[in-house]
């Protein structure tokens, strides 16, 4: 087993001056991150004077590479281009501390020397230059980055260089809202550069799919750099798979995947990584069932009639339960195959005791929408499967939608080993090193990257209580403290119910605070809310903090980015005040924004002074837009009126005050609108961040954000991710985790806190007393040890299974595509080759080569041949009998040579002449080839009549595909209607087979398990049990495909529902 290290950077105190830092390693599974020898010359920024000289320098970068160069001779001068982009369109520039040199080649053991003479506000001239981050992901790495220290801004440093080959980028982030905030913000770097960038969305249709796709194939330099999440990544990939034409593909085949970045990389393959992408087709039409077996649920007691295991959210009937259930439905075997009602009544149990309101789902609209454990977001379009969502919808009493079956499914895992080089951000993979990382990751190291600050948050000690009401009531007690204190407090919660009972508790003592939650009310200003969750008395109460992607600054963000623009209506405080102004006078339809009817911060924080410069660029902003409305002679919609604002701003961050006065005092026949609002956005952003600037010292004086946990999640990393959101860039702040031994973890992996309630209730009668003491402390640790332990299981078991399926899947879908993105002579050379081996199937199994063909099944082989089209074979072979062709084999056999192109057995009738051409007698060679060096024939049919058994497969196969050349012929249709014809029999066909194949391999997986029982190995088992049937699967395919396609062409005008259904 190879071991790993981890690269650990000069700690901050070094960073700014000339030093030698020694390289520490530490235990874990990866080898020593190779550092970059970059020596090229850095660019000067003398040497680049206009946006064209920088958007040059790209055509320049895919020339040398076209000349031989690699992406690493030019990777210096790539990182070096993005930054300066990056400050030009984006005002970011990445931090100084991540520019460091590397003045030689570093082994384990030896020292590595950093040179920190960086000016703040200068850029070197000739140096060797390594952007630590973006070198880590071009290298196929994991970079662990802090929260707020930019890994959406390094991203863009990777994907430009592996971009400039032309064979495409894709940015996966964790949910929709983040990739197009991407696509949108980091996108503009990507455009100016030259680049095309795209954005792939969970409503867009597949012709707006493909469409982007055709636009990125035609771009400038031919490079693609889309923004995703990975379900949609995942799904987009099956569906290619499912699709019955190459018209109908979306992604760049036949080489769709070439370079990925994927942020949250941890949330993604671990947390996530526990179910796999499945797409279902309607099954069975059993919704009238679901109803009932709620009704016998609601029945059956806990304890009495059923037991419970919450770690693996499984039950099971007792006897008790069983009889009752059977009385109940009138049946005598609830697993009767004719009326089958266990799973029926099983995921009824399962709805009722593991499905809860507001926890896993919410009713919105007649429908159960999934909620997110990771996120807290809604997911619309996603359905639990195997019955469980339509039980779940029985038991709110909705309408039950048609149960499913799947058809295509890939784990997160086996979908991310389609890229050959794939790289990853996170800001807490370090937590998970002690794992095998080859069961998450397909990247080698996980990098640590420095951060631009020292962190100095302080991390308080755990407080558990007994009961649950002890810890809500510390929860308030603390909010209510650090709200007098005036300090603003984020507060982490596991479920929208969770985070509405302590928004109650909150309203009992009239403290103002913003909810966000999966309901629609919050969730619509989520970027405005969490942007604003660093202000002075802002208390936030949120459901899961991963991938809500807007950093919480202190004293608020005075800005907002016509990114967000695109995702929300909420708004920041430059834009608050400017649509405050400007959105009644262009609109007369200004909706109300829904909002919380109790006390929220927005009623309490301090409003933006806002100074006499800017209200007189706000009073000419107003007139201007009167005069616009004026001259159109109506006003605008809500939406436009907020696109000419969101594009005034856009203007505002690319063109500077000056020239921006020029264009207001242009005298033109248009009125300047944009360049007004855009003036008077730049002198109010102003305004926002004095206001904010000022408001931030007060809080850092005070301590800043803090931060409280109110439960620990299965994973230390996942709370890792909510500490991580206080003590940003060198902040102040602290945090807090509060839990009580009655939360969900502690009774889903039975820990033993029946001690610890005896001992409180001996000691007092008062729930609000705390469990505090090292003891306490480390069984809480170890408890988060015994859950990490047991999921990993869980993934490893999940990726080891899979593995089974992922190489049979990559088969099907190649063989898929091939025949999809094939001309018409692969199609005709895939039918031949399947008749071949339905020919080859029927005779090696009714054969002995060891034995005279006397002693062979002969009557079997011509029954079986005939039968596969008698309409085609039957006038041909009607008077053949067992004698006819056992005297043909024993003529041909022991002769020393024939002549391949006009072979036929003698006495039997002569193949149809349809092998004319060298093309087609090529093809006969072939296929002649193939069987006699057929490996696993040779192997097995070993014997001195193997070559009488190779001419008879040679005569019927060749007989065969004559036969349906001539039907072809005879038939009048044209080459390409048959070869349409022949390409939707072939995957229509391999579709059913394979779809009955995923759900035979999904009971295999449940049912295998209990060979445990009978000291066999369960993977083992599976891996056997799941190759032979694949392999029964790919005859069966290739037999219904022969059969079919005969059969069509003998009476096409019967045959076309078949094709056309």
């Amino acid at each position: 087993m190879t071991t790993a290290t981890a690269l650990l950077l000069p700690s901050p105190q070094f960073r700014r001056c000339s030093s030698t830092t020694r390289l520490c390693t530490k235990t874990s599974l990866f080898p020593l991150y190779p550092p970059s020898l970059l020596t090229t010359r850095h660019l000067r920024r003398s040497c680049i004077t206009s946006s064209l000289k920088l958007r040059a320098k790209t055509e320049e970068f895919r020339q040398r590479l076209k000349q031989g160069a690699t992406l690493a001779d030019i990777q210096a001068e790539a990182f070096a281009l993005v930054r300066e982009a990056a400050k030009r369109k984006l005002g970011m520039r990445h931090f100084d501390v991540q520019v460091c040199f590397t003045c030689c080649a570093v082994n384990v053991g030896q020292t590595l020397p950093f040179v920190h003479s960086l000016a703040m506000n200068a850029i070197v001239e000739f140096l060797t230059l390594l952007i630590i981050g973006g070198a880590v992901l071009h290298d196929g790495s994991i970079a662990e980055m802090k929260t707020g220290e930019g890994k959406t801004l390094v991203s863009t440093l990777a994907a430009y260089l592996n971009a400039l080959s032309g064979e495409g980028v894709h940015v996966v982030t964790v949910n929709d809202y983040l990739a197009q905030r991407d696509a949108e913000w980091m996108g503009r770097v990507h455009r100016f550069l030259g680049l095309s960038v795209g954005l792939i969305q969970r409503d867009m249709k597949n012709q707006e799919r493909s469409l982007l796709e055709v636009h990125l194939l035609t771009a400038l330099i031919n490079a693609q750099l889309p923004s995703l999440w990975p379900q949609e990544l995942g799904f987009d990939y099956l569906r290619d798979n499912l699709a019955g034409s190459s018209e109908q593909l979306v992604m760049r085949w036949p080489k769709p995947f070439h370079f990925g970045v994927v942020d949250e990389v941890d949330s993604v393959l671990i947390d996530e990584g526990r179910n796999p992408l499945l797409i279902s087709g309607q099954a069975s039409q059993d919704a009238v069932r679901f109803p009932v077996a709620a009704r016998i649920a609601d029945l059956l007691i806990r304890g009495l009639h059923y037991s419970v295991e919450l770690k693996d959210n499984s039950v099971e009937l007792t006897e008790e339960g069983i009889l009752l259930a059977e009385t109940a439905l009138d049946t005598n075997d609830l697993w009767d195959e004719n009326d089958p009602w266990a799973r029926f009544v099983l995921n009824a149990l399962r709805a009722k005791e593991f499905y809860r309101r507001d926890v896993q789902y919410i009713i919105r609209n007649g429908k159960a929408l999934i909620i997110n454990e990771l996120t807290g977001r809604v997911e619309e379009k996603r359905r639990w499967s195997d019955g469980i969502h339509q039980a779940v919808e029985a038991k709110e009493g909705l309408k039950i939608q048609a149960d499913s079956v799947v058809v295509a499914q890939i784990t997160y895992q086996s979908l991310f080993k389609l890229y050959p080089k794939l790289s990853g951000m996170t800001g807490t993979a370090k937590t998970e090193a002690s794992a095998p990382y080859t069961y998450y990751f397909m990247m080698h190291w996980i990098i640590e990257v420095p951060t631009n600050m020292l962190s100095i948050r302080e991390d308080l000690p755990i407080m558990a209580f007994a009961t649950a009401r002890g810890k809500w009531n510390y929860v308030r007690a603390e909010i209510e403290y650090m709200f007098g204190l005036g300090r603003p407090v984020l507060v982490g919660t596991t479920s929208v119910e969770n985070s509405e009972h302590l928004s109650a508790l909150l309203r009992e003592i009239k403290i103002p605070h913003n909810i966000l939650n999966a309901r629609p009310k919050y969730a619509a200003r989520e970027a405005e809310i969490v942007a604003q969750a660093g202000r002075k008395y802002a208390i936030t109460l949120s459901t899961n903090m991963a991938g809500r992607g807007t950093d919480i600054i202190l004293g608020g963000n005075p800005k907002v980015d016509p990114a967000f623009d695109v995702l929300i209506h909420g708004v920041m405080l430059a834009r608050e005040i400017l649509e405050d102004n400007l959105l009644s006078t262009l609109s007369d339809n200004v909706p109300d924004v829904e909002i919380d009817s109790g006390l929220t911060s927005g009623q309490i924080l301090s409003k933006v002074k806002v100074g006499p410069s800017s209200l007189g660029l706000l009073a000419k902003a107003v007139l201007m837009s009167k005069y616009v409305c004026k001259s159109e002679g109506k006003k605008l919609s809500y939406d436009e009126a907020r696109k000419i604002i969101s594009e005034s701003i856009e203007i505002s961050q690319s063109v500077g005050s000056v020239e921006l006065l020029k264009l207001v005092d242009e005298e033109t026949e248009m009125y300047p609108l944009g360049p007004c609002v855009a003036l008077a956005y730049l002198s109010v952003l102003k305004d926002c961040e004095s206001h904010c600037s000022s408001e931030g010292l007060e809080v850092k004086n005070l301590g800043g954000l803090h931060v409280i946990g109110t439960s620990l999640h299965e994973s230390r990393r996942i709370d890792n991710q909510l500490r991580g959101r206080a003590g940003r860039q060198g902040d102040p702040g602290s945090t807090r985790f509060v839990v009580s031994l009655q939360d969900d973890m502690f009774q889903k992996f039975n820990f033993d806190t029946e001690w610890a309630v005896k001992l409180i209730s001996r000691l007092t009668d008062d729930d609000d007393v705390p469990i505090v003491g090292h003891s306490i402390m480390k069984q809480l640790t170890n408890l988060q040890v015994s859950a990490e332990k047991y999921f990993f299981s869980i993934r490893k078991n999940l990726i080891e299974f899979d593995e089974v399926l992922e190489v049979q899947r990559k088969h099907v879908y190649d063989l898929r595509q091939l025949i999809l993105s094939g001309d018409s002579d692969s199609c005709s050379q895939h039918i031949f080759q399947y008749m071949q081996a339905v020919v080859s199937e029927i005779i090696l199994k009714n054969v002995d080569p060891t034995k005279h063909p006397r002693s062979w099944k002969l009557g079997k082989i011509l029954k079986e041949f005939v039968g596969i089209s008698s309409a085609v074979l039957n006038d041909s072979f009607a008077g053949i009998t067992e004698e006819n062709l056992l005297y043909s084999l024993t003529a041909v056999h022991g002769l020393s040579s024939v002549d391949i192109d006009e072979f036929h057995l003698p006495n039997l009738p002569r193949p149809p002449n349809s092998f004319r051409g060298i093309r087609m007698k090529s093809s006969s060679f072939k296929r002649w080839l193939t069987i006699c060096s057929d490996d696993s024939v040779t192997c097995v049919f070993y014997g001195k009549f193997r070559s009488s058994i190779n001419l008879l497969c040679k005569y019927l196969g060749d007989f065969l595909i004559a036969s349906y050349l001539d039907i072809i012929q005879d038939s009048g249709y044209n080459s390409a209607y048959v070869k349409e014809i022949e390409r939707a029999v072939l995957v229509k066909t391999l579709d059913s087979f394979w779809k009955d194949h995923l759900v035979n391999m999904n009971k295999l997986n449940s049912a295998v398990n209990l060979r445990y029982f009978g000291h066999r190995n369960p993977l083992e088992e599976y891996k056997i049990d799941g190759c032979r049937f694949f392999i029964s699967m790919l005859s069966a395919t290739r037999r219904v495909t022969v059969e079919s396609l005969l059969r069509y062409w003998s009476s096409p005008m019967e045959s076309e529902e078949l094709v056309l259904r």
